[in-house]
């Protein structure tokens, strides 16, 4: 077996921004909408968290420079095995979930360039599998080629947005951010509201971190690709609101269904409305290539200490853990199979809804690991101020963040982790 090539910065990079960015951005905008201006300090708050946990995460990699699985590692390291497992089963149930919703989206925005997506379930059914298996395989190929994949499509999907966000800095009416906020909620409650509806954008930031086994130079690389990512995303995310707000009147805004493309075609004329759907497909097809990537390392990794079924570890000729990604592709395609009878509106919040408390629990996990793993390796005192008051603030804002996401999230979240417990209790007898 030859030795599996590994990836640098830009590549890790794209990684975390690819995983980022996916089709949610190009919505959320017009979702905002109803808020008013108001939202963008919703922008800066979930960016601040994010930015806190994106610190703690480059720290972490310092720390334990090679850890594959990422927040996993970090959690099993300085929680134990039960903290783990329940990291990386819920982390690797809410990507079935993920990768499923995203395909959604992917064949949502692919319907401006095949109208007949629209019409024929069979015919969008085949093309989403298509999607999946054929990102499946080049996955399976190595990390050096889905990193390429990743790298070019992230760029792809980032042109348009810089060029819509850029020069709509030339169309802006300041009249469109007035009223600041037209939620009928007090001040505190609409930032709150909206920092909740943006927070889901952040996850992913934490990619760099998963495949660290693979990554050349993986403590200084990590590190300077999560902040790196996580800062270059924010911006974006934020600069391309206040640029769409400024160009779409809010009568426009809220009944936009494409926000930067309508935004485009206000400004250039049809033709950039295509260019922007364009974008769009680039930005769901590129996140879940870099998902799928995620799917295969995070149980393998639980495989490898014995925490998940030994199969799952099992490496081809390219160094990827083939059987891990194969497996959960399986079940994304039953996930996408089981509900494209809805809409594909309802499907999305459905699976995401399903999701989403799964994938913040490791953040929680992983603030107080650090500080637990920072401590024992003395490279964290009680007179750290500054790392102390950044984690336990991305500790904050993983606790607001679950709490935030609403009771019936909360309550699938949880009935997600419990359904991994037999196997976790199988793994405990296994290693007797």
């Amino acid at each position: 077996m030859s030795t599996p090539k590994k990836i640098g910065l830009w590549t890790s990079t794209s990684l975390v921004m690819g995983n980022m960015i996916a089709s949610a951005m190009f919505m959320l905008p017009a979702t905002l909408s109803s808020y008013g201006s108001i939202s963008l300090v919703g922008w800066l708050f979930s960016g601040l968290g994010a930015m806190c946990l994106a610190l703690v995460f480059s720290w972490l990699s310092q720390l334990m420079p090679v850890a594959n699985g990422g927040p996993y590692a970090y959690t099993r390291e300085g929680l134990g095995d039960f903290a783990g497992f329940l990291v990386a089963w819920g982390y690797w149930i809410s990507i079935w979930g993920s990768n499923a919703a995203i395909t959604v989206a992917f064949l949502s925005y692919l319907t401006v360039f095949v109208p007949a997506l629209a019409e024929n379930s069979a015919l969008a059914v085949g093309v989403g599998l298509s999607a999946i298996w054929f990102l499946t395989w080049i996955n399976m190929r190595g990390i050096r080629d889905a990193g390429l994949v990743q790298l070019i499509t992230t760029v792809l999907k980032i042109a348009p947005l810089l060029l819509v966000t850029l020069g709509g800095l030339f169309y802006i009416n300041t009249d469109n951010y007035f009223p600041f906020n037209t939620s009928g909620l007090s001040d505190i409650n609409a930032i709150t509201a909206t920092a909740t509806l943006t927070l889901f954008a952040f996850v992913g930031l934490e990619s760099a971190t998963i495949p660290s086994g693979h990554v050349e130079n993986p403590a200084k690389t990590i590190s300077r690709a999560t902040v790196y990512g996580t800062l270059a995303v924010t911006v974006l995310y934020i600069l391309g609101t206040v640029v769409i707000m400024g160009v779409l009147s809010p009568e426009s805004l809220k009944v936009s269904k494409a926000p930067f493309a309508d935004a485009a075609a206000s400004m250039w004329g049809e033709w950039a409305r295509y260019l922007v759907a364009g974008g769009a497909v680039m930005a769901a097809f590129g996140a879940l290539n870099g998902w799928i990537l995620m799917q295969g390392q995070i149980p393998a990794a639980a495989a490898t200490d014995k925490l998940f079924p030994s199969v799952l570890k099992k490496e081809n000729k390219f160094g990827s853990p083939a059987t891990s990604i194969i497996a959960a592709s399986v079940f994304v395609s039953l996930l996408l199979l089981m509900n494209f009878s809805k809409s594909l509106a309802d499907t999305y919040q459905f699976i995401i809804l399903l999701s989403t408390m799964a994938v913040l629990v490791p953040y929680l996990f992983s603030a107080v690991s650090f500080i637990i793993l920072a401590a024992k390796s003395k490279q964290l005192k009680w007179n750290s101020a500054s790392k102390l008051t950044i984690t336990f603030l991305a500790f904050g804002y993983s606790m607001w963040a679950i709490g935030g996401s609403g009771q019936e999230t909360v309550y699938w979240g949880f009935l997600l982790l419990m359904a991994g417990l037999p196997l976790y209790a199988w793994s405990k007898v296994r290693k007797k």
